[in-house]
């Protein structure tokens, strides 16, 4: 990997990381709109003759209010309600300096060096390895550990694991994928009603009396709802490429600036192999929380399968973290 400096680098990646989250909205509008054509091109246009792609867009701008608006509500929830949520998802809760002042002083330390505030320190009582960062403001930020990386990592591994952890937050990591978890998942939920939606039609029918409308009508909504489908679970694979893509390259900034904050790329190294032999995987098959792990438990296999997994997967292979460590 050519070397390029740590803050030319992170200016880069925030730019490049900055136009990907610029493709959310506009991936949703692009849906709207190729809805509308797809619907009016196949024979359901209620204006006559008029070119299907100009009624796409009149219809696009008419709704477009809703769109902003649905997203917007959305992100205020995400925004006063991410901290409870992580929490809730993972079943972490807040350590006591008391309870293990080795931590604190580690996480205290490197915030002094790398003149960070202070922020807020949880614990996931699990013998399982992990650790995560989380928040969008000082108010919120957060470090979690797993009790297990806590009694399994010395204190240099450690400070390592933590060291990573404080990089996401300086470099606001974690601001940028909660905002990429919150149109993730709109683009899930637009799929799943649309998916669930087709199902009861066809199970259930329309409930019409008159059979024969129903027939034609019912076949006509079906097709509606079966298009709308597709176009959301086109635009939540488009969306979950743009996340993954975003985390990866994240993922090489925090271990970077964790080996540079904690002077000791080897024992971070050290670190990313222990956890990855017993890592704490998704709660509940939650992928969304699990991108913000330190290391990804469903990463592994080789091969093809190995690239398709990275392709995939929100964190570049221990394998390749480990060799980028190994090169300061």
């Amino acid at each position: 990997m050519e070397y390029v400096g740590l803050h030319a680098q992170q200016t880069r990646n925030n730019l490049r990381s900055t136009l990907l989250l610029c493709c959310f909205p506009l991936i949703i509008l692009a849906l709207v709109w190729a809805f509308f054509l797809i619907i009016y091109g196949m024979g359901q246009d209620p204006y006559g003759s008029i070119d299907p792609a100009y009624i796409a867009t009149a219809q696009t701008i008419e709704v477009l209010p809703w769109v902003v608006g649905i997203v917007g509500v959305w992100f205020l929830i995400a925004y006063f309600s991410n901290t409870a949520m992580v929490r809730a998802a993972t079943g972490a809760r807040p350590l006591e300096r008391r309870e293990n002042p080795r931590v604190y002083n580690i996480v205290e330390n490197l915030c002094i060096a790398g003149g960070m505030p202070m922020p807020k320190v949880n614990v996931i009582d699990t013998p399982e390895l992990n650790a995560f960062a989380s928040g969008i403001d000082e108010k919120s930020y957060t470090v979690t550990v797993t009790t297990g990386i806590c009694n399994r990592l010395d204190d240099a591994e450690l400070t390592g694991v933590i060291a990573h952890e404080l990089t996401h937050i300086r470099n606001r990591d974690t601001r940028l994928l909660i905002i990429s978890i919150v149109f993730v998942g709109i683009m899930s939920a637009l799929m799943s009603i649309a998916l669930r939606t087709v199902w009861n039609m066809m199970v259930f029918g329309t409930g019409s009396r008159d059979r024969d409308r129903d027939n034609g009508n019912g076949v006509a909504t079906i097709v509606v709802f079966i298009v709308g489908a597709i176009l959301a679970a086109v635009g939540y694979f488009f969306t979950l490429l743009t996340r993954f893509a975003i985390s990866r390259k994240r993922e090489y900034m925090a271990d970077a600036g964790g080996a540079e904050l904690c002077g000791n790329p080897l024992a971070l190294a050290s670190a990313l192999r222990k956890i990855s032999s017993d890592p704490m995987p998704a709660p509940d098959g939650r992928e969304d929380v699990a991108q913000l792990f330190i290391v990804h438990a469903a990463l592994d296999g080789g091969g093809f399968g190995n690239f398709l997994n990275e392709m995939f997967s929100t964190h570049p292979s221990i394998e390749s973290r480990i060799k980028y460590l190994e090169q300061f």
